[in-house]
């Protein structure tokens, strides 16, 4: 999990999403948690230097509230969900202005959105005015669509990436082949796996899956 706040910062700004428009996918997935876990408030929030942003927000009409108020600034280095079950006996937040004036939040659970690279980038959140706990199936339930809220955004921009691909370079609307910019002729079509390996750095190191199979490999041409 990245810790250095500049490197999670920069991770935020690759995935392009902040003050972006209300997506289904995403308000589909609040209304669901506040349904499963029983609280009026949902929320999908992404914090950066000054702020934390909705990108969905079920039950609460705003759009953003100052970092130095967000209960889910808190939440970024937690390797779990992080539970308030009474904000008015937590020190850390009983002088909070979203404690003691509107929304008069009580109690809070939120779950960090790390991502593959792993950035936290904000958390998926339910919020109630009263005080209360959540059962272990819907604290279950919370990680299971923090996860999926972590797909969305991680599909969202893999379909852009793709996307500033094919403006840059010509694509076969068919088989997804790759022409060179400098064949000219359209001659030199390559399919896509076979472009990204020749012209993308590879690291010194393997995925486990390609590590057991190289390794079974070598011991069965040992013997």
């Amino acid at each position: 999990m990245i810790t250095d706040e500049g490197a999670r910062l920069d991770s935020l700004k690759l995935y392009q999403i902040l003050d972006t428009a209300t997506e289904a996918a995403f308000d589909d997935l609040t209304r669901l948690a506040s349904t499963i876990c029983e609280t009026p408030i949902s929320l999908i929030s992404l914090v950066d230097e000054s702020r934390q942003w909705f990108k969905s927000h079920h039950g609460l009409n705003e759009q953003e509230t100052p970092r130095n108020q967000a209960f889910c600034a808190h939440a970024l280095d937690a390797n779990r969900v992080l539970v308030v079950e009474d904000a008015l006996l937590d020190h850390r937040f009983a002088e909070n202005p979203l404690v003691t004036g509107d929304p008069d939040i009580r109690f809070y659970a939120g779950a960090p959105l790390v991502m593959a690279d792993g950035a936290a980038l904000g958390t998926l959140c339910v919020i109630d005015t009263e005080p209360r706990t959540l059962s272990k199936t819907q604290l279950t339930a919370l990680t299971v669509l923090r996860d999926a809220v972590v797909a969305q955004i991680e599909l969202r921009r893999a379909v852009k990436d793709l996307h500033a691909v094919q403006h840059v370079l010509p694509m076969c609307a068919w088989c997804r082949s790759i022409r060179p910019e400098h064949d000219e002729m359209g001659q030199l079509w390559t399919p896509l796996h076979e472009y990204v390996a020749k012209n993308t750095a590879v690291t010194h190191a393997m995925c486990p899956s390609c590590e057991e199979r190289v390794g079974a490999e070598l011991t069965a041409s040992a013997h």
